[in-house]
């Protein structure tokens, strides 16, 4: 078996390292974030506010979907009938810098996941190392299709569902901007980070962790889990919480697949050592 090069470091010397790819990955972000200062225009209203529009591409989609199954009409949407309000002196500046904030965190990703290589890089072995522009691209790739899947689907089917839902004729639906913003960038960045759940269960078979078996023991819990969030981020029909569903299963059971590679060549790599 290869030997690991690892280079002799202190604990502090550790802690040295990781203070820096903090330092750098933040820089990276402030940097991003001032970028997308200057599409702000775009960004507020093309892209933070674009679900509260009916003309919204998931909207049309899911009408014309709707058209295709024969279902007429019953799942497209023509208004929303809410309005977005700002109820603090200092509320739109938060969102505007927050926003930047969370734009430049998903634009410097792959950066952050390069760094974070590095740091990692020296207690792999030689071999494993030569997989870092791979290790890169696929992990990137993953948390884009997060961010896109949080944005399209999720954000959407919850804005739809939020807005529509009523307990009383007599309550009008006015959310605080703070509130949309922060349901916009929570569905998104959190559906990027499960799209990671792949590569994060690769580190932790490789590490012992996670073993395929418990995975598939506890895939009937992962199911229900899936399933209730899929029930309360969509509207009550079948297939919005189809839609939600079905990529975050698929996304478990490639964990699964991934867990048995790696278990499968570890075990080969300890009976040939």
């Amino acid at each position: 078996m290869a030997e690991k090069n690892i280079k002799e470091m202190s604990f502090l010397d550790h802690l040295e390292e990781l203070r820096w790819v903090l330092v750098r990955s933040s820089a990276a972000v402030v940097i991003m974030a001032i970028i997308t200062y200057f599409f702000a225009d775009f960004i507020f209203e093309e892209i933070i506010f674009g679900p509260t529009k009916p003309s919204f591409v998931t909207y049309r989609f899911f009408c014309d979907a709707s058209h295709y199954l024969g279902f007429a009409d019953s799942i497209c949407i023509t208004e929303m009938d809410f309005i977005i309000q700002n109820t603090e002196m200092e509320g739109q500046v938060n969102i505007f810098v927050w926003v930047c904030i969370t734009a430049g965190f998903i634009l410097a990703f792959p950066y952050i996941l390069w760094q974070l290589w590095k740091f990692i890089s020296p207690a792999l072995y030689d071999k494993e190392k030569k997989h870092a522009k791979a290790f890169i691209f696929i992990a990137s790739l993953l948390f884009f299709l997060g961010v896109l899947f949080g944005y399209f689907v999720i954000v959407p089917m919850s804005v739809n569902f939020l807005a529509t839902f009523s307990i009383s004729t007599m309550v009008k639906n006015q959310f605080n901007i703070d509130s949309y913003v922060s349901m916009v960038k929570t569905a998104v960045i959190a559906s990027g980070l499960f799209f990671e759940l792949p590569i994060i269960i690769y580190f932790l078979t490789k590490l012992g962790l996670v073993t395929p078996d418990f995975l598939r023991k506890y895939r009937k819990y992962a199911i229900v889990i899936v399933l209730i969030i899929a029930a309360i981020v969509t509207p009550p029909d079948v297939v919005s919480q189809v839609t939600v569903a079905v990529p975050m299963l698929i996304i478990y059971e490639a964990s699964i697949f991934i867990s048995a590679i790696v278990a499968k060549n570890k075990l080969k790599n300890e009976q040939s050592s």
